[in-house]
């Protein structure tokens, strides 16, 4: 993977007569130390429709300083974006492209503005020399190059402050009174880009340009102005936002960042559940084809993150036991267990994400987006619509759990509890996508459903638990190691499930309070 930076500053703005001021009066600010002028040209490029600009990201080209290359920036948090960097090369490096391929799929990459940006370097120091900040005036100079002819271009001078690598943020904090004080103000544009793409637009096409507003960007969300009004405007808000989860997610997830697997998998999960929930809204014959793809989606994602939970528990639960009681190699046995079973997942997870048919799913969630299947019933009213198709997921969790109460202990009654957990987990995201509409009581019935979906999915944890126990039992034995800690886990397992099967009637009856279906019915 490419060189990763977690870039955290803050731009204000200023004129071509702007001095810093002093910023040794900054706390812990011993020298502010003249590092010269830097001469650098960048290139930035997006689609035609510039789909990159949409979700504040930016990749460019820039010759000139220390950092020459590729860059690419994704946004994190206010002020903070992780930025990735390849060598120069005449085209989009590889690694980028393929970090960008959920949202730009077929379309070119292509320059779009250029800017040149004579920069004043100062590095503010403590009283040892260490680095607190680089603070830079800099003066851009920005010109379109692709679309209408007659964009203009633009020129503005602006500060900023980037924090040294490892620095406490509250020293740009610290840094921001201090310009205050001098009457200097944050900058009106996030980036230059923003700023760029803003100032050079077609005459017509300036107002609001580079950001969201009210109209849909490349996977159809719309802007929070826009109130939803009807059962489907509210259906779809939650599919556009899962969607677009979805789609944020990818590079992420070849980043190999933490829980990123997971998080993409609940997506599709919530994606699913809602085409089933609200089918009297959304047309089957759209979303049952779309749903599909989002099953095989989850079902390959999983094989990561199921081996992830497996071996988490594993391990803890074998860290738990007193040395005395851990017989033979087993911790070893477990980790070789584990890596035979993830070998070439990783690789698998990435390839999964350049497949057609996987690009195809994009393609088709993004067309869902812009031209919503809607029924005659996404019309009514969401106080109407909505209770109705949750309180029909939370009548078929009951069926479940009554059936699985009625079960015997055994593996018949883990097949149901299993079952009912998955009914559990679709009346939760129900509520969920309702909430914005009902309120307090979907907020108050989701927070029951998960209460029941935990503790089922503790009880279809330890059935996994339990298998991958007496497998490793099995090999244990035939390689000639003493079998006694694994029998030892696998009891305790089997324990862990009585616990809740019995906690199941107590949990199960706190969901089905009668309050709460008249509470959600309002």
């Amino acid at each position: 993977m490419a060189d990763t930076k977690r870039e955290i500053e803050r731009k204000y703005e200023a004129t071509a007569a702007t001095r810093l001021p002093d910023l040794t009066r900054v706390p812990g600010v011993d020298a502010v130390v003249p590092r010269g002028v830097t001469e650098l040209d960048a290139v930035y490029y997006d689609t035609a429709g510039l789909r990159l600009a949409a979700d504040s990201l930016t990749l460019r080209r820039r010759t000139g300083g220390a950092d020459e290359g590729w860059h690419l920036k994704f946004p994190v948090a206010s002020g903070i974006r992780d930025e990735i960097h390849e060598p120069l090369s005449d085209t989009v490096p590889h690694a980028l492209a393929a970090l960008l391929r959920s949202r730009v799929r077929d379309a070119p990459l292509a320059p779009v503005v250029r800017l040149l940006s004579s920069r004043d370097v100062y590095h503010l120091t403590a009283a040892d020399g260490a680095l607190l900040a680089e603070a830079s005036v800099d003066t851009v100079l920005a010109e379109r190059l692709a679309g209408d002819p007659s964009a203009a271009t633009a020129a503005w001078t602006e500060i900023e402050v980037e924090l040294a690598d490892g620095g406490d943020p509250a020293f740009l904090d610290a840094v921001e009174r201090r310009l205050d004080e001098a009457g200097v103000r944050p900058a009106r544009s996030a980036s230059k880009l923003a700023r760029a793409l803003a100032d050079t637009a077609p005459e017509g096409g300036r107002k609001g340009s580079g950001r969201k507003g009210g109209r849909k960007d490349s996977t159809g969300k719309r802007g929070k102005e826009e109130a939803a009004a009807t059962a489907g405007d509210h259906v779809m808000a939650y599919v556009r936002d899962q969607i677009h989860t979805v789609v944020a997610l990818d590079p992420a997830v070849r980043r190999d960042l933490p829980d990123s697997v997971h998080a993409m998998r609940v997506a599709t999960r919530r994606l699913r559940s809602a085409f089933k929930t609200y089918r009297r809204i959304l047309d089957r014959s759209v979303t049952d084809p779309v749903g599909e793809e989002l099953k095989w989606l989850a079902a390959e994602l999983g094989v990561d993150r199921d081996q992830e939970v497996l071996d988490q528990r594993l391990g803890s639960r074998t860290d738990a036991l007193p040395a005395t009681l851990v017989l033979g190699p087993v911790r070893g046995r477990l980790q070789a267990w584990s890596a035979a079973r993830r070998t070439g997942s990783r690789a698998r997870t990435v390839a999964l994400l350049d497949q057609d048919r996987y690009l195809a799913l994009l393609d088709a969630l993004d067309a869902l987006s812009v031209d919503p299947p809607l029924r005659p019933a996404a019309r009514r009213a969401p106080g109407r619509a909505l209770p109705r198709a949750v309180l029909k997921d939370y009548d078929r969790l009951a069926r479940r759990v009554e059936h699985a109460l009625a079960r015997p202990q055994g593996p018949e009654r883990d097949a149901a509890m299993h079952e009912a957990r998955k009914a559990a987990k679709r009346a939760r995201y129900a509520a969920d996508a309702a909430r914005p509409a009902l309120g307090p009581p979907a907020k108050r019935f989701a927070k029951r459903m998960k209460a029941v979906q935990s503790l089922l999915g503790d009880h279809q944890d330890s059935v996994v638990a339990r298998e991958a126990l007496r497998t490793l039992a099995v090999q244990s034995h035939a390689a000639g190691e003493s079998a006694f800690t694994w029998g030892l886990l696998y009891g305790r397992e089997e324990a862990a499930a009585e616990a809740r099967e019995r906690e199941l009637p107590q949990v199960w009856d706190r969901a089905r309070a009668p309050e709460l279906r008249a509470d959600l019915k309002g």
